[in-house]
């Protein structure tokens, strides 16, 4: 008998399992509750322009490559990423500027132009970076902790790297200019983690994209994702969109079926969710014990912040504004503070801003231009606020620091513009909190601290994404859902 899989969640964690499983003969149907797939990679087409809700850099395209690469296919198949340069641009009020670039000359000329005496502890952090990259992610990325066994025998790499330290802190050690480690260390909050908190393991981001490159998927983030459901249904994938999972069926310790609003019932030998953590156990489990208490034990956790994200499409090109940009405000630590301690929303900001026209134009009509900009804020757990009511008055305070920071006129020249909130994360991703980037990634919620990507007392019952090992971000995602696939596979066998 053919074995039968179902995969809730068509975001990238979902879609790259879903790949892997229909690619070992495994009869695979994913359901998404949106009209398209991509989850937190969802896309809006308004007025002519186009705009990524989600990741728009794509990092270590290898293991995206791979998921094509498993059934003899070539992802230039269906997808085009273009290069990405500088990576980021950062940005600070007194205009500093420090191009966050690729090539390691270009990268060292920028350190020693903005601090002359850290150069030598930047190759220092080099090395540092290298040695957890090949250690922590080439190893142990795509592996996983099933018991707590498999963490004692990593501790001595956790160790050995500094695990316990934060990002900021490791960073700290080897360079001294605080806007230098300040441009180390920020990428952490890209997949919601604070650097002031977030494991310095996380300091392999840097040797990821240094030895990735930044990549822009033609089209957008989105095209990537459509690429990727495509690949799916030509290997013989059933992908149900626009109908939302309602339940997974439980018999004894068995998975046996997920219902879906529609009444479709999908029965499996093996369920796996790519859906927020706490929905996945509370909403679609609640019904069963373990989904009760598993749902207690998460809320109790800490997780990332929200994201306010205000979406604009002006008039006019503008080339001398790169792709990724990131604004630092007037502090640092301390709105890092507001926002994960203390759940308060600032008066200042880190902004990062996303103007994708300039690698790809087709997202906007011709002498337009896209522009996003991203604002963490607390989740709704630490700031219960009314968003509806209060997002235009933040829109307007975003749009005032771009036009301080940037295009002095930008009022005059927009066409459209929407916002997105934790409001909305909840509403629409079932997210729990609002939180942009499931559980905080802090040493102690990291690896087998971390919900297994595989169910303790349902052991057809696997997870993927962002709130399992190895955490957030487009290729800790991919390299999940390799660790959960090569869990489903074994079992199917």
């Amino acid at each position: 008998m053919n074995r039968k899989a179902v995969v809730i969640g068509a975001g990238f964690g979902g879609l790259a399992l879903a790949i892997r499983l229909q690619s070992a003969g495994i009869e695979t149907t994913l359901v998404e509750a949106r009209d398209r797939p991509g989850g937190c990679a969802y896309m809006w087409e308004r007025d002519g322009f186009i705009f990524d809700a989600g990741p728009t850099a794509i990092t270590d395209p290898a293991s995206l490559a791979e998921l094509w690469r498993l059934s003899g296919h070539d992802m230039a198949e269906d997808v085009t990423l273009l290069p990405v340069t500088p990576f980021y641009r950062l940005n600070w009020r007194d205009g500093t500027q420090f191009d966050y670039a690729g090539g390691e000359g270009a990268l060292r000329a920028q350190i020693a132009k903005l601090s002359p005496a850290d150069v030598a502890g930047y190759e220092r952090f080099l090395d540092h970076a290298d040695d957890i990259y090949e250690e922590a992610w080439r190893r142990l990325g795509s592996e996983t902790f099933p018991d707590f066994a498999s963490m004692v025998r990593a501790a001595p790499m956790l160790a050995r790297n500094q695990a316990w330290r934060s990002v900021h802190s490791v960073i700290s050690s080897y360079v001294k200019d605080e806007r230098l480690r300040q441009a180390l260390s920020w990428r952490v909050l890209m997949i919601g983690g604070n650097p002031m908190t977030a494991s310095g393991i996380n300091s392999l981001i840097h040797k990821l994209e240094k030895q990735g490159g930044v990549w822009f998927a033609q089209g957008g983030t989105n095209r990537l994702v459509q690429g990727m459901a495509t690949h799916f249904e030509r290997l013989g994938g059933v992908l149900r969109l626009g109908d939302r999972a309602v339940r997974i069926e439980v018999h004894g310790d068995r998975a046996v079926a997920v219902r879906t609003a529609s009444g479709w019932c999908g029965e499996a030998e093996a369920v796996a969710s790519n859906a927020d953590l706490v929905h996945s156990y509370r909403d679609l489990l609640g019904h069963h014990p373990r989904g009760v208490k598993q749902a207690d034990r998460l809320t109790r956790k800490r997780w990332t912040p929200g994201m306010f994200v205000l979406h604009f499409g002006i008039r006019g090109s503008w080339p001398g504004i790169p792709h990724h940009m990131m604004l630092f405000g007037p502090r640092y630590e301390a709105w890092l503070k507001d926002i994960f301690d203390y759940g308060i929303l600032p008066q200042d900001f880190a902004l990062y801003l996303q103007h994708p026209t300039v690698t790809d134009p087709s997202l906007a009509p011709e002498g337009y231009s896209t522009f996003s900009a991203m604002a963490p804020v607390p989740h709704l757990g630490k700031l219960p606020i009314d968003w509806d009511r209060l997002a235009p008055a933040y829109a307007e305070r975003i749009l005032d620091e771009v036009q301080h920071r940037l295009i002095p006129d930008i009022r005059s020249r927009i066409v459209t513009q929407f916002h997105i909130t934790p409001a909305d994360f909840a509403r629409d991703l079932s997210v729990h909190c609002g939180s942009a980037f499931s559980l905080e990634p802090r040493l102690t919620q990291n690896a087998w601290f971390r919900p297994h990507n595989q169910d303790d007392v349902i052991p057809n019952l696997y997870l993927v994404g962002a709130g399992t090992h190895p955490g957030a971000g487009v290729p800790g995602v991919v390299a999940g859902a390799k660790a959960t696939a090569a869990l489903m596979l074994k079992d199917l066998a």
